[in-house]
């Protein structure tokens, strides 16, 4: 009996720090090609939306960044971006899995940065990862993402960035779909979603 209790209490601990880990690292939780999927049905639920979007009105960019920055400086990033925007993108949050309310958008249509309206992402390559968050296998332009490398949970991941603005959007693995091999794992607090026809 003595054994049971404590093979129990050990199965709980091991499971309450997964849970904790996986929360902790984000979009960079285990997942493989071979579970990407076209099926919305076979994504979790989704949870409430985490925050509100800004209702602010964004000119939207759709072409490729010409170079020309937004510069702002942190009070003025807080005074236009709702608590969730700026947590994500001025401070390198990121939303909890299934919270976002791109997670499961599928309709036609371009991802822009909700900050400054870059474009980002065209819907025909968002694909269903399994994680909680947009995913996408390629940017719209490769110049409208940065990438830098980001050691800040003990481990070597790839962010993402908008070039004009600077703010964080996610981060990218190489464990997508065909035919880059590419998973740029968004937080829908950094995105704005137009559709198109």
């Amino acid at each position: 009996m003595k054994y049971r209790v404590l093979i129990f209490t050990f199965a709980i601990i091991v499971t309450l720090t997964s849970i904790a880990l996986i929360s902790q690292l984000g979009c960079s939780a285990a997942f493989s090609a071979r579970e990407a999927t076209a099926d919305p049905a076979a994504t979790p639920a989704a949870k409430k939306p985490q925050g509100e979007k800004s209702d602010r009105q964004i000119d939207f960019f759709d072409g490729e960044y010409d170079g020309k920055e937004v510069i702002k400086s942190k009070e003025d990033w807080k005074k236009v971006l709702t608590p969730i925007e700026f947590s994500v993108m001025r401070e390198e949050g990121t939303e909890s899995a299934y919270t976002g309310e791109l997670a499961d958008k599928h309709k036609h249509g371009v991802y822009y940065c909700a900050a400054c309206g870059l474009a980002l992402f065209k819907s025909e390559t968002k694909f269903e990862s399994g994680t909680g968050w947009p995913s996408f296998y390629q940017p719209i332009f490769k110049k409208n993402v940065y990438e830098r490398e980001d050691r800040s949970l003990g481990e070597v991941r790839v962010a993402v960035e908008c070039p004009r603005c600077h703010s964080h959007l996610g981060h990218v693995f190489d464990d997508g779909p065909k035919p880059t091999g590419l998973r740029y794992c968004m937080n829908s607090a950094a995105l704005r979603f137009r559709e198109t026809k």
